[in-house]
């Protein structure tokens, strides 16, 4: 409830209307919390290997696949069409690509993601069907902020990886926009243009807040997952190699850790 009030009021205290502004101010608290994980400042540092990326890549797949399918679906609701720019913004066929590059022709059957993932999938279906309107808050934190750090994030997971070109980097990458910067003010503009009732306002900031609290439940999560696997090791005191370990325990730390990486996009900058 705070987060909505505060939402209210620009930087100089004021009483603002534009939608975008409100979201940014709504989520605030969120994003910081976001933002400031082990993991986020892990990922900016660089610290990233290529088992973590391809999981990664898997659950971004999910997410984006339900964003678009439901964004697709609803393309001509009053409240989607102003921001629905899928030759711009569309991420599905550059994950796809990616996923070939580093999983193989056959990547669908490979596909591993944790229960959060699927959380966070299913309630994009469900609002897709029940409130179209609410797409909005998703499209917004998500595409907004993969393409405020896809350059600088493309350019750290290069490196991280060790790759010689871009091949499997296709998600970073938005072709269609040739100023992200210009792009975003339109998108910010038409977000803006949207007319929404006080109380559908109210539910749209509200629905962009559960769309930060989807992604740090992820965090907490991992970092039970971590706390758990760290204290069995060491109780172990390493007579179990860790090859020996069952490897679906393995796969499921190893898909936490990455799902928690696919925040990336919302918590380290500013859109």
């Amino acid at each position: 409830m705070e987060n909505m009030k505060s939402a209210r009021k620009n930087d100089t205290g004021e009483v603002g209307s534009d939608l975008s502004e409100q979201i940014k101010a709504a989520t605030k608290d969120n994003h910081v919390r976001a933002e400031n994980t082990q993991l986020m400042l892990s990922y900016q540092k660089g610290q990233i290997t290529l088992p973590q990326y391809k999981v990664l890549l898997c659950s971004l797949y999910e997410i984006y696949k339900a964003l678009e399918d439901e964004l697709d679906r609803n393309a001509f609701h009053p409240a989607v069409a102003p921001i629905y720019f899928p030759q711009e913004l569309s991420r599905l066929e550059s994950l796809e690509r990616d996923l070939e590059h580093f999983l193989g022709s056959d990547w669908r059957r490979k596909l591993v993601v944790p229960a959060a993932t699927h959380r966070y999938e299913q309630r994009l279906r469900d609002i897709g069907r029940e409130n179209p309107a609410l797409l909005v808050a998703h499209a917004y934190t998500r595409y907004l902020g993969d393409l405020s750090g896809g350059q600088v994030l493309g350019k750290i997971t290069q490196k991280s990886l060790g790759l010689s070109s871009k091949e499997g980097l296709s998600f970073f990458s938005f072709p269609g926009v040739t100023s992200p910067n210009r792009f975003k003010q339109l998108y910010r503009s038409r977000m803006n243009s949207i007319e929404l009732t006080e109380a559908q306002r109210a539910e749209l900031l509200e629905e962009a807040v559960s769309a930060f609290e989807l992604n740090i439940q992820v965090f907490d999560d991992l970092q039970n997952m971590l706390s758990v696997t760290t204290a069995t090791v060491d109780q172990s005191d390493s007579a179990v190699p860790a090859a020996a370990l069952p490897s679906s325990h393995v796969m499921q730390v190893t898909v936490g850790l990455c799902v928690a990486l696919a925040t990336i996009g919302i918590g380290i900058y500013t859109f």
